[in-house]
């Protein structure tokens, strides 16, 4: 029976029509428990939206907590201590989290009720097989990925500290030379903070130009894989 109920849970089978059946009332499930982080105040409705998906959720997240064992094998009699701590476990956990009556106190305290409930939306990563076949390219290319993050990295930290170094009058610190080159490199430009100087416009170009490349680069690794 367990294994039944991982095979309808977990796999996804086009030919399993309970597994189908059941995708398809999580993903319904998602979507209505978003509805009500798009209004500020609460209503009756949206509470009730609100306490029947965390029901669902609960009851997905402790039928897959009952048979980790099959999705974690290597672990054997452990994978039920080691399921927890896997990361779609926690994005679950994080999802239900925040609707417990005993959390809500000390959670909107800090701003965080609302912010941890939009979880949620990472839910989608694993009913979703669009979603799927995007996972799973990034990581098949996860190396060359990885090496183009650190790339954008070291260019947003390099256009910055030269930035910082041409006009500090335009930039007060180098934080705010370091944000100017991450919307230089995202080509988005809000225009908030820019430089003024002919040298530093210079860089601006130059800057932008090597951004364009460096966010064309994913693109064209993810569309290279058949």
């Amino acid at each position: 029976m367990l294994k039944r109920i991982y095979e309808i849970i977990e796999i996804a089978d086009e030919d399993d029509k309970i597994s189908s059946i059941y995708d398809g009332i999580m993903l319904l499930t998602i979507i209505l428990s978003i509805i009500p982080l798009c209004f500020k105040r609460q209503n009756v409705y949206l509470y009730y939206i609100d306490r029947i998906t965390v029901i669902i959720f609960i009851v997905d997240y402790f039928l897959r907590w009952i048979t980790a064992k099959y999705k974690l094998e290597k672990y054997k009699t452990r994978a039920f201590i080691y399921y927890p701590f896997t990361p779609m476990a926690i994005i679950d956990l994080l999802s239900i989290l925040p609707s417990i009556t005993a959390l809500n106190s000390g959670l909107k305290l800090l701003k965080l009720f609302r912010l941890i409930r939009t979880f949620r939306i990472f839910k989608f990563i694993r009913y979703s097989r669009s979603i799927q076949v995007i996972v799973n390219v990034l990581k098949k290319e996860k190396d060359v990925l990885v090496a183009v993050c650190y790339l954008a990295l070291g260019y947003i930290i390099v256009a910055g500290l030269i930035m910082f170094q041409v006009e500090p009058e335009s930039f007060n610190s180098l934080f705010d030379a370091i944000y100017w080159s991450t919307t230089a490199l995202t080509t988005v430009g809000y225009g908030d903070i820019y430089p003024v100087t002919i040298f530093g416009k210079l860089v601006s170009m130059i800057s932008s130009i090597v951004g364009i490349a460096v966010v064309a680069l994913p693109a064209g690794v993810i569309d290279s894989v058949k």
